[in-house]
């Protein structure tokens, strides 16, 4: 092996890092858009969990709390069908619709908490004895609540039209 050659077992991390954490070389990280783009993120993912049922959804603003994210997503479904599909659906929200890409995902074949990890966002999809016993609002109680109620009513309403 030659030294400009790379060895044919290399790993290219880049695809592994989402694109709302990903620098093309020699750029500068614009903190504001980074927020912007978590806070996007996360607001889409909650409105996804409210178009597909998910009750109790919050948006806690971790950046004062935490170095390793943004924001966490919480939602309540009824049954592990429910959790499923609003895990997919995020899934194709946040990666097809927002072009971005889900670092890891815990949790799924159980069904009572799961966890998408998206870098700056992490979503948690509960069943409600789960998220009553673990009760992460109690535990990152410090965090900042966002305001999504504008969202949740127009997603509401939308059902409602959609019902008529």
């Amino acid at each position: 092996m030659t030294k400009s050659s790379k060895p044919t077992d290399a790993i290219d991390i880049s695809d592994m890092i989402p694109e709302s954490d990903r620098l093309r070389r020699g750029e500068v990280p614009n903190e504001e858009a980074r927020i912007a783009r978590s806070l996007e993120l996360a607001k889409a993912a909650a409105r996804t969990a409210a178009e597909n049922n998910g009750r109790d959804i919050v948006v806690l603003d971790l950046r004062l709390q935490s170095s390793m994210f943004d924001f966490f997503v919480l939602a309540t479904g009824s049954s592990r069908r429910q959790l499923h599909a609003i895990s997919e659906e995020i899934d194709h929200t946040l990666e097809d619709d927002l072009e971005d890409r889900r670092i890891g995902i815990e949790g799924y074949s159980e069904s009572r908490w799961i966890l998408l990890d998206y870098g700056s966002v992490v979503i948690h999809l509960f069943d409600d004895e789960t998220r009553e016993y673990y009760s992460l609002e109690s535990l990152w109680a410090d965090a900042t609540q966002v305001d999504i109620s504008d969202l949740l009513a127009a997603v509401a309403a939308e059902d409602t039209r959609n019902q008529s």
